[in-house]
């Protein structure tokens, strides 16, 4: 009678599964038609070709150099600059600056993320050990008794691994990769922005510092003058006018000493924080302009910005990011096939786990079928073809935004060196003025109105020719820095030699 129950329970149980497997065939015939719906997923749009928005040649070039020039690799910042405090300066803001320490830190965190996508490919191996020990009831025991029994398992195996049958982790591994080359390619950009910074801050610290040797000297000239001045008044041979003239310009060389010690102040606080530390320069022997402090740069043809900005590069190697995110939405849309397989022992006693006839395995392979997501999967897939698109704009505008650096440093440099020959010119002419103002006065034939007219303008011109050097070179950096900085031979990190 006992074997007969349990033989009824044992067919019961096995009329319970069958509604399960004719579920589990149902699916099965429904495979074919899911494949179809899957392969007639919309596919993305095509990415419009990325060309160059930009002219042929630059508008300062001239005419003769348009047909004839070539590529020309800009030289790395050690033979670009020719001044060694300039480039012991740049060293040590390379060494210490914060700003580069970061976009260091990013391209690492890029290597981290493309690890752990490339991870994604491959099976995540487990082991484990498990102990089980279970009361069953009388009412759901075969003997009608309560039953107290032990399960010990081991073993190890994966769970979940994806066959990346339609690339879709291939085309996310791609995407990741090329985040992480763009984000080396803007650590590259950004060591070239920093040494540009740090040279234009440099020439601006020499500025002043020529500016305000001027001011000096020209208050111990005016210092000089108010002592002539005032012993002559005592004397008789001067009026009271003419000493409150000299008094006066001797009052403006003092001011504009101060104004120059706090623009210096201000300027060297600049350096010292892109140095990324305190910065100590030993005085300029030679006024700016009259010693080559950098090389010139040769602009050779719009298409080289290609091959030495590195901004350009990241926004290409983003577009690239971009278009691997459209194929890997796109292949969401097919099944996914995923693997699941355990190896190992198991046993009511854990004396018996490991002997010969505890083995055990499983071996479970599934399929995900995409039917219903509420329209999910496509709206992932208009938002990949909408930043494809968004990627491909970025590129064309960083193409563009190089391209006027490049005309705006050629039109500056053309510019200021006619404006420097022209101002160079007025000096020597209110220098003349001057000393014939002055030999007027000292005839009689004259104010010192006059003479203190062609003394302002003359400290003016001087002035202003120093400002004129120093936005000269400015502007020469400027254009190396609109080619690209030599940024091919800045040291590269890992994600270089993967390219």
């Amino acid at each position: 009678m006992n074997e007969q129950k349990q033989m009824d329970q044992i067919t019961k149980q096995s009329q319970a599964h069958r509604p399960g497997r004719r579920r589990l065939r149902a699916a099965m015939a429904a495979v074919p038609v899911c494949l179809s719906l899957a392969a007639c997923a919309p596919l993305p749009r095509a990415t419009p070709a990325a060309g160059f928005p930009v002219p042929a040649t630059y508008p300062e070039q001239p005419l003769q150099a348009r047909d004839t020039a070539a590529v020309a690799p800009q030289p790395g910042w050690q033979d670009f600059f020719l001044d060694p405090e300039l480039r012991r300066v740049i060293g040590v803001a390379l060494e210490n600056s914060r700003e580069l320490r970061t976009a260091a830190l990013r391209v690492q965190e890029a290597a981290a993320a493309y690890g752990i996508q490339r991870a994604e490919q491959l099976p995540v191996v487990n082991g484990s050990l498990q102990a089980t020990r279970a009361l069953v009831p009388p009412a759901q025991s075969f003997i009608g008794r309560p039953i107290m029994g032990n399960q010990f398992q081991a073993g190890i195996g994966f769970s979940q691994w994806e066959l990346d049958v339609w690339g879709r982790l291939r085309s996310l591994n791609e995407s990741a990769l090329a985040s992480w080359l763009a984000s080396d390619e803007a650590r590259r950009a950004t060591t070239v922005s920093l040494i540009a910074q740090v040279a234009d801050a440099y020439l601006g610290l020499r500025e002043i510092d020529e500016r305000l040797a001027l001011a000096r000297r020209t208050r111990e000239l005016r210092d000089e003058t108010v002592r002539i001045f005032r012993r002559r008044y005592e004397l008789g041979a001067a009026s009271r006018l003419n000493l409150t003239q000299v008094e006066l310009l001797q009052q403006q060389a003092i001011a504009q000493v101060a104004q120059l010690e706090q623009a210096r102040a201000q300027q060297g606080a600049v350096l010292d924080l892109l140095a990324g530390a305190p910065v100590t320069l030993a005085p300029a022997l030679d006024a700016l302009g009259t010693v080559p402090l950098a090389r010139e740069p040769a602009p050779g043809l719009p298409s080289d910005l290609l091959l030495e900005r590195a901004d350009i590069a990241a926004a290409e190697q983003q577009l690239r990011a971009a278009h691997a995110n459209v194929q890997a939405a796109r292949a969401a849309f097919f099944p996914r096939i995923a693997l699941t397989a355990t190896a190992g022992a198991s046993s009511t006693s854990l004396n018996e786990l490991f002997n010969d006839d505890s083995r055990a395995w499983n071996f479970a392979p599934s399929l995900a079928l995409p039917i219903f997501n509420g329209g999910r999967l496509k709206g992932q897939l208009s938002v990949a073809q909408l930043r494809s698109e968004e990627a491909v704009a970025q590129y064309e505008r960083a193409i563009q935004g190089a391209f006027r650096d490049v005309a705006d440093a050629l039109a500056a440099r053309r510019g200021l060196a006619a404006q420097a020959e022209a101002t160079r010119a007025t000096l020597v002419l209110q220098a003349e003025r001057a000393r014939l103002a002055q030999l007027r006065f000292e005839s009689g034939a004259a104010a010192y109105l006059e003479v203190l007219d062609a003394e302002r303008e003359r400290f003016g011109a001087e002035q202003q020719l120093v400002q004129l050097r120093r936005q000269q070179l400015s502007a020469q950096v400027a254009l190396y820095r609109a080619l690209g900085g030599g940024a091919q031979r800045l040291p590269a990190t890992d994600a270089g030699a993967i390219r």
